[in-house]
């Protein structure tokens, strides 16, 4: 993994803008449907009933303790609820795309808080970083994995990266664990996410990155092992986060380390990446069981990912209608547009990706 910090590379200026021409024709549609680009009473209807929920099941585990059976259920439900908060709630949030209003978007994005991250290292790692350098190798924190898998092809090569296609499963149900307990911890005190400094952290951005942290290990580890003693406690923490973890790691993957997206490389010495922004994102994504309605509401519209990374600002309830014209775009710009019919044809070309990066010189298709 690399450490050092590193002049971030640019984007090409070109005269006819894939990105310019995207933007015209959004804009275009949203103007003539009279379509606000931010969320409707829908994704609000949803943000309620996803943080109740969030929050009645956490009593009844711990305060009513159910059967055991009930309580593993009830957990495995919970993770899946961690993971939609932050793909539905904290996600738009934080692009600013939740709502018309500045403070709401905060609202919204600050959810991550309930689930015990930090909220301005996650702003400037997805938000700041991997949406502009998506996939570049030595940026893009998101392909960062040190030696335990190999996610593009120029980073080193090791033996046990022969073989995970096979454990990928157990390092991504760590994801959130890792992430509370670790990576963010490792972020504020090195000051830089992988090799970008972080900005400047004002006393309010301090603060809250350690209340959040004493809130959690007071809500998720001292109260329930008071109420529950220690050993129901670690096993109903195990089965939440890692469900958690699994799903959160699986649908971002899906939408980068896939066959057939790219790892541009920029030029040198001018550091320049290859093709513009639009073409960049496009490339370097891909979209997945576009046409369930039910894991899009799941999954908060990041089944879309091409869209929003081409639009972060627009909320994810308009991505299927937005899709259209970026698909169309693409067949004039003769851009591959990338996309998995199923989550399981997504997930196989995820598992053959690992595969090909399992081999000393992989060739991506």
């Amino acid at each position: 993994m690399q450490t050092q910090t590193v002049a971030v590379p640019k984007f090409p200026v070109v005269q006819k803008s894939l990105h310019a021409e995207l933007k015209r024709r959004v804009n275009q549609y949203l103007e003539e449907h009279t379509i606000r680009g931010t969320g409707n009473y829908k994704l609000f209807t949803k943000a309620v009933i996803l943080i109740s929920l969030f929050f009645i099941t956490y009593v009844h585990l711990v305060f009513f303790t159910p059967p055991t059976a009930v309580a593993i259920v009830e957990c495995l439900f919970f993770g899946g609820l961690i993971a939609a908060i932050g793909f539905n709630i904290m996600h738009d949030g934080s692009h600013g795309s939740f709502s018309k209003y500045a403070w709401l978007n905060k609202l919204a994005s600050s959810s991550i808080s309930i689930l015990g991250a930090s909220r301005f290292m996650w702003s400037m790692k997805h938000v700041s970083i991997h949406h502009t350098y998506t996939n570049v190798d030595g940026v893009d924190d998101d392909i960062e994995v040190g030696v335990f898998m190999r996610m593009a092809p120029t980073q080193k090569h090791y033996v046990l990266h022969r073989f995970q296609h096979l454990y990928f499963s157990i390092l991504y149900m760590l994801l959130y664990v890792f992430w509370i307990f670790f990576t963010d911890y490792n972020k504020y005190f090195k000051g830089k996410i992988g090799s970008i400094p972080l900005k400047k952290m004002s006393f309010a951005d301090h603060f809250e990155f350690w209340i959040v942290k004493v809130y959690h290990a007071a809500i998720f580890v001292v109260v329930p092992i008071v109420m529950l003693g220690w050993q129901a406690w670690l096993v109903g923490f195990i089965v939440s986060t890692f469900f958690a973890g699994f799903i959160l790691s699986i649908v971002f993957q899906l939408a980068h380390t896939v066959e057939h997206t790219e790892f541009p490389i920029a030029n040198q010495p001018e550091n320049r990446l290859p093709d513009e922004f639009a073409a960049h994102q496009i490339q370097t994504t891909a979209n997945f069981a576009t046409k369930s309605k039910v894991i899009s509401w799941l999954v908060g519209g990041l089944n879309f990912q091409i869209e929003h990374h081409l639009f972060p600002k627009i909320s994810h309830v308009h991505y299927p209608a937005i899709s259209k014209i970026v698909k169309e775009a693409c067949a004039e710009f003769k851009l591959n547009y990338i996309e998995y019919p199923t989550v399981l044809e997504a997930v196989k070309a995820h598992v053959q990706f690992l595969k090909s990066m399992g081999q000393p010189s992989p060739s991506i298709a």
